[in-house]
């Protein structure tokens, strides 16, 4: 799916701008990635986990863009990718009411907006398409991220013990949380 450039004022003053990501973004993409994932505990790939081959990674952006279900959209700022969202609606009949979503921002531009930009522009796609529940998982001690999704209105309604395992052995929950758009 298709999202059109848009342009948005940060709290630093400055300006990002938000785009679908396209197959020749692939390379830098994935350099986002693997810096994401390598900043906190609460992204659930690793570094190392992040080296899909350049093709692989492009065919999976232009897919994305083909898609009638997937939406994807970068933040990028002085041509950087800062951060990403993807919103994924369902299908089926039964719970085309739904969509998952999934977010991720840079260390260095935290506490600039970003995410909160992000996540208006999801619950605009989702509610244009008719969607009426929206849905997504965290990692137990991600407070920062915890904080964000309960401001834009999501709610904690399970979890998963043991869902993450980290490399020192520990375990971490995974709790999922819900965001009414109607009733």
């Amino acid at each position: 799916m298709y999202y059109p450039e848009k342009k948005i004022l940060l709290k630093n003053g400055r300006e990002a701008l938000f785009r679908s990501p396209r197959a020749e973004d692939a390379v830098s993409m994935m350099a986002f990635l693997k810096t994401v994932a390598g900043e906190t505990e609460f992204i659930l790939r690793y570094p190392e986990e992040c080296n899909d081959p350049e093709e692989e990674e492009a065919a999976f952006l232009t897919g994305i863009l083909q898609s009638d279900t997937k939406l994807m959209i970068a933040c990028e700022i002085d041509g950087e990718i800062a951060g990403n969202c993807q919103i994924m609606f369902q299908e089926r009949l039964k719970t085309r009411h739904r969509a998952r979503v999934a977010i991720s921002v840079l260390q260095k531009y935290w506490n600039l907006g970003i995410g909160t930009a992000l996540f208006r522009e999801m619950i605009e796609a989702a509610s244009r398409r008719g969607v009426l529940q929206m849905e997504l998982e965290f990692i137990e001690g991600n407070e920062r991220a915890r904080h964000l999704y309960e401001k834009m209105g999501f709610r904690i309604v399970s979890e998963m013990p043991n869902a993450v395992r980290l490399r020192d052995g520990s375990f971490r929950k995974e709790f999922v949380m819900v965001k009414m758009l109607a009733e």
